[in-house]
């Protein structure tokens, strides 16, 4: 075999900030390469070099593309050589339909005018290659994760592509379309398309990777081939972390205390359509010094239910009761809840967590402005001491308190929603998918934090896609499917068939 792409002594710097550093990568022809690493290890950053995003002008270091030395400009010269990335971040227009996508900046035009019945035609064709039914006059807004995704895939392969690189395409998709992404990653493979895969997910990199390259604080670790077999997460994660660790899940021991939270009987509205009822005559509580869970499938309602008790944020027509040891509250919009003691940590960090062009200490402040002020005005050297406060408490790695969160890793973003939320001195924390998108060192971090939450005596409800963090993280689980609580488990009793059978039998 021949390598398609090499990455020779590449170097990019930020202000600051060294985010490569003398990197290496090789690909061979029709192989699945996967790079892995923690949070800021670079990842994203090198595929951002190898696609144009940032100019061949602005890093140090050489790319070679069948041999060739490449100096691309901008994404449109990779593309042009059949290098087509799919960004973490979709970048489809929720209200065109999927051939205006497929077809955005790429148009099927004669004579200047698009040709829209050629668009649909060919629209069809490469869905049709990525197993998508829909129609090509269906908008994005109308479509699941899952399949929006497959739409930003089929949009790459309208393109002429030889080398496709997907950064993170599972972070979003639940178990099924997780496992259906990567069977069209191994008929892409059989197809003779080279893919580059970024993923947390060790378990999926294990399953398509052929050859793995781990990076670690911007250099280049090691690089193996991928055996198929039960040691090679062992493996990676020791390469990315530098050090064995023999435990993903922090050990504790905490007495439960007396039920601090309990909905009783909720029932919700979809927010736009009044006849969709989501979440149906759901009861559910939490104990002071106890996790717990809520299982379920994408679509089951669990943000829904976590949004429409934090404050109403979510849904219409909303009915039932919330108790706070043991008395009925109000939480009738945010500023109740937030008085009250409930936080609400979002599974969209970038969208309803963080200002994202705003500082570390501004973001750590956002849910407790009135703790850093004097008579309504903001004091400045108040908000310096609990930034620095909370950057050691959740040792979040920075360059300092004034940097820009958009700057962050993943982790550290997830640290600072966090911080800005245990600021606000919850009683309850509802975790949506708190360690969606970071890596394995991250995820322990993250866990530890949660875990001395339930020390100090709070309440916290841990939603998430991923059961082996359940099972390894919460006292009790809850299992949702279409709006309902469909079972119930103690930790010690819990196992991902069980949840799963749980799931179907409740379907119909």
């Amino acid at each position: 075999m021949n390598a398609i792409l090499e990455m020779r002594g590449i170097t990019k710097t930020f202000p600051g900030v060294k985010a490569l550093d003398n990197v290496n990568l090789s690909v061979e022809e029709g192989e699945i390469h996967a790079l892995v690493g923690e949070n800021g290890a670079g990842k994203s950053t090198l595929m951002k070099v190898l696609s144009g995003v940032y100019p061949h002008n602005e890093f140090e270091g050489d790319i070679l593309y069948r041999g060739e030395t490449q100096k691309f400009s901008r994404i449109a010269d990779s593309e042009e050589k059949g290098i087509i990335i799919i960004h973490q971040e979709l970048a489809l227009v929720p209200l065109l339909s999927i051939a205006e996508n497929i077809f955005l900046g790429n148009e099927t035009a004669k004579g200047g005018i698009i040709d829209w019945n050629e668009a649909h035609r060919r629209a069809k064709e490469v869905l049709g290659k990525v197993g998508l039914s829909e129609p090509t006059t269906t908008k994005i807004t109308n479509l699941g994760t899952g399949k929006q995704q497959l739409v930003e895939i089929a949009k790459a392969l309208s393109k002429r592509v030889e080398l496709l690189i997907l950064d993170e395409p599972t972070s979003s998709l639940n178990e099924h379309d997780s496992a259906a992404l990567l069977e069209l990653m191994l008929e892409f493979k059989r197809q003779g398309i080279t893919s580059i895969i970024i993923s947390h997910k060790l378990n999926e990199v294990a399953y398509v990777a052929d050859t793995i390259t781990v990076l670690r604080d911007g250099q280049t670790v090691s690089s193996f081939p991928c055996e198929h077999g039960p040691e090679i997460e062992n493996r990676i994660i020791k390469e990315m972390v530098g050090r064995e660790l023999t435990n993903r899940f922090p050990p504790r021991d905490v007495a439960k205390g007396d039920v601090i939270m309990e909905v009783k009987d909720w029932n919700v509205y979809h927010h736009l359509h009044s006849d969709r009822h989501l979440i149906r005559d759901v009861n559910i509580n939490v104990r002071a010094g106890e996790i717990v869970g809520i299982a379920g499938l994408m679509g089951a309602g669990r943000t829904e239910l976590a949004m429409s008790v934090f404050g109403r944020s979510y849904g219409q027509k909303i009915s039932g009761e919330v108790r706070l040891k043991g008395a009925p509250v109000d939480v009738s919009d945010i500023n109740k809840a937030v008085e009250l003691g409930i936080a609400y940590v979002t599974e969209d960090r970038k969208e309803y967590g963080l200002v994202l062009e705003n500082s570390i200490k501004n973001n750590l402040t956002l849910a407790n402005l009135e703790g850093v002020s004097r008579k309504g005005i903001l004091d400045d050297q108040a908000e310096r001491r609990v930034g620095r406060e909370y950057i050691d408490k959740m040792n979040i790695r920075c360059s300092s308190m004034l940097q820009d969160v958009v700057n962050l890793s993943g982790g550290n973003q997830q640290k600072v929603v966090l911080g800005k939320w245990l600021y606000s001195n919850p009683e309850v924390l509802i975790l949506d998918e708190p360690t969606r998108g970071i890596d394995v060192n991250a995820k322990f971090e993250i866990y530890t934090i949660i875990n001395e939450l339930a020390a100090q005596g709070r309440g916290i409800v841990f939603i998430s896609s991923e059961m082996p963090e359940l099972l390894g993280m919460c006292d009790r689980i809850y299992v949702m499917n279409e709006g309902r609580i469909v079972g119930e488990l103690p930790a010690s009793e819990a196992s991902q068939e069980k949840i799963m059978t749980m799931i179907v039998k409740s379907d119909g």
